[in-house]
Parts: structure tokens; C-alpha cells; sequence
């Protein structure tokens, strides 16, 4: 072995390589450098701001040209004039609702003052629910049943894009199903619950087991169908690495299948998480159940001057909702996604 030309110097070329090769590895690990761009910032904020303001603008002067039986359609001003006095009656309420527990609180320490063995049961407040407390209901009912059709339809959606046969023979039942109306399905949701769901002490309100059950009959189509077409629509070389590889089923899908499909899942998520909150809206006013839907059809039996514009603070409450419901499922798919370079909206 020759020592002598292991002391010889390194050559100029291979040194200026070696630094541009760390160099170039540095500056990829540089945190990103956020540059101002006038056309993107008036993709971002100002042409937003300039629809909206066009959007109230043709609502304010169509309202103007509209009058019905109860009086000339709200406006804009009308509308934040009547959310400003559903805020003030929650305010009210929970007024009230403090001061009927002080008033029990008060009772209950004279009664317990004067016999300690007394048995004093405190109970709760049963006024009128608030525009703020149907939002509450209406939310937590959309997304019981929008979880239950996500328990249901994605994995079943991934056994079904497994399998050719599978969703040869389930196929046609989907197709059967997933155009039924919600209107069709709450009377024999509400038959049933009524026939099935007997207890004296129950855990869950029949209304709410009656809406979350119709939502999750109506939104997992969506689902189920994305779910099944991403998994069959997995590359090809990818299924074909798994074979070279021999993973197993459940490696297969968590490791391939999953991670390919995440586009196609998400969309059928966002879709039905639409679906799932009309229906919510539409089943609450046909039922009475508690919620939006039922405060939209009250303030329209009601018949009351501000009841137009009660209802309208409903609608754009209701778009409100849906709109960061659908934001919300971007993100969240945004953040599960393997592909951050992917174009998502």
C-alpha cells in the first residue's frame, strides 16, 4: 500500500464540491423566508372583503324592494339589529337562571340551618333554551351523528375498495339508500326509537337519539362512496411494492392503502359533514326536536314583526357554522395528509 498518497492534499474541485454540497444541505434546513406579495395579499384579503361587501350591498337593496305579510324583508341592519337583541335575551336568561340558584342556595342553607338531616334537592333551571343554547344542541347533535357515519362508512368504504366482489354486491343497495330524503327516513327513525328506546330513567332524550340517528342515515353515503373509490384507485406500483414485501393485510392497508387514500376520504368526510348539517336543520323543524331547526320554524308560526329577522340571523348562522365546520375538516386533513405539497381548498 502506497502511504505516501494517502498524505497527499486534497484536490481544489473535490473541496469546492464538499462545500457546496453543505452548503446546499444548510440552506434547506434555513427556516423559510416569508416574502410580501401585493397580488397575494389581495388574493387573501381584499378581493374577500370586496365580495362581501357586494353580497350586502345586492341583499340590502333587494330587501328594500320586498315586503310581505309580517312586514319589508330584513336588511342587513335589521339582522344585526335582531342578533344584538338574541344576545341581549341570553344575557337575560342567564340572569335568571343565576338568580333561581341563589334563591335554591339560599332556601337550601336555612332549611339544612335549621334540621341537618334535612333532604334538600337543588334543581335546575328549566327556562326557555336561548338562541346560543339551540347552536349548542344543534352542534353536538350533528356531530354524534356525523361520528357514528364515520365509524360506519370509512371502514366499511375500505373493505369495500378492497374488494371488487364486495362492492359489486353492496353496490346496488348504496344506490338504493343514498338518495332517500331525510323527510322520508324521520318518521320510521321516530317510530322506532319510540317503539324501542322504553326506560324510565333514560340516558339520552328521544329527540336527540331521533336527530342523531336521521343524520347518520343520510350523511354516511358520501363517506362511503370516497372512501371505496380512493382505496381502489391506490397506485398500482405501490400495491405491487407491498406484495414484493409481503406485508400483511392490516400492515397493508395502514402502511399503503390509508396514506394513499387520505385525499379521496377527506373529501367524502367534508361532503358529508355538509349533508349531516342540512339534514340536522331540515329534522328539527319537521320534529320539533330541539335546535336551530326548531328555533327557524317558532319564529315562523310566531308570526311576531321581528320574526323575519330572527330568522335571517338563523340562516347566516346556520352558513356560519358550515362554513368553520368545512374549514375545520380542511385542516384536519391538511394536518393527517403525507402530501403537504398537495392543493387542498
Amino acid at each position: 500500500m502506497n502511504t505516501h498518497a494517502e498524505s497527499l492534499p486534497v484536490p481544489r474541485a473535490s473541496l469546492i464540491h464538499r462545500g457546496m454540497h453543505w452548503m446546499s444541505r444548510f440552506n434547506r434546513l434555513r427556516l423559510p423566508q416569508w416574502t410580501f406579495s401585493p397580488l397575494s395579499w389581495a388574493r387573501a384579503l381584499i378581493l374577500p372583503v370586496l365580495g362581501m361587501l357586494a353580497f350586502l350591498l345586492f341583499w340590502q337593496i333587494g330587501a328594500s324592494q320586498i315586503n310581505t305579510s309580517l312586514g319589508q324583508f330584513p336588511g342587513p341592519m335589521e339582522t344585526a339589529r335582531e342578533a344584538r337583541g338574541l344576545y341581549h335575551e341570553f344575557l337575560q336568561e342567564r340572569e335568571k337562571a343565576a338568580a333561581f340558584n341563589f334563591r335554591q342556595q339560599e332556601r337550601a342553607a336555612a332549611r339544612l340551618a335549621e334540621d341537618p338531616q334535612a333532604d334538600v334537592q337543588i334543581r335546575p333551571y328549566t327556562g326557555r333554551p336561548t338562541f346560543p343554547d339551540q347552536i349548542g344542541t344543534s352542534l353536538v347533535t350533528v356531530m354524534s351523528g356525523f361520528l357514528l357515519a364515520s365509524l360506519i362508512a370509512v371502514p366499511l368504504g375500505v373493505l369495500i375498495g378492497l374488494s371488487s366482489g364486495l362492492y359489486a354486491s353492496v353496490n346496488p343497495l348504496i344506490q338504493l339508500l343514498k338518495p332517500v330524503s331525510p323527510l322520508a327516513w324521520l318518521p320510521l327513525v321516530t317510530l322506532v326509537v319510540s317503539a324501542a328506546y322504553v326506560s324510565e330513567d333514560p340516558l339520552f332524550a328521544k329527540s336527540y337519539l331521533v336527530s342523531t340517528i336521521t343524520v347518520m342515515m343520510c350523511s354516511l353515503w358520501p363517506s362511503l362512496i370516497n372512501t371505496a373509490v380512493g382505496v381502489a384507485g391506490v397506485d398500482k406500483d405501490l400495491v405491487n411494492v407491498s406484495r414484493v414485501l409481503r406485508l400483511g393485510w392490516i400492515t397493508h392497508v395502514r402502511k399503503i392503502v390509508l396514506p394513499s387514500a387520505v385525499p379521496m376520504i377527506f373529501t367524502g368526510l367534508r361532503l358529508s359533514l355538509g349533508v349531516a348539517w342540512m339534514v340536522l336543520i331540515a329534522a328539527e323543524m319537521l320534529s320539533q326536536n330541539p335546535g336551530l331547526g326548531k328555533f327557524v320554524w317558532d319564529e315562523f308560526q310566531n308570526g311576531n314583526p321581528q320574526s323575519l329577522g330572527r330568522i335571517m340571523v338563523a340562516v347566516l348562522t346556520i352558513g356560519l357554522i358550515g362554513l368553520v365546520l368545512d374549514r375545520g375538516m380542511l385542516l384536519l386533513q391538511r394536518a393527517l395528509s403525507w402530501d403537504k405539497s398537495a392543493i387542498t381548498r
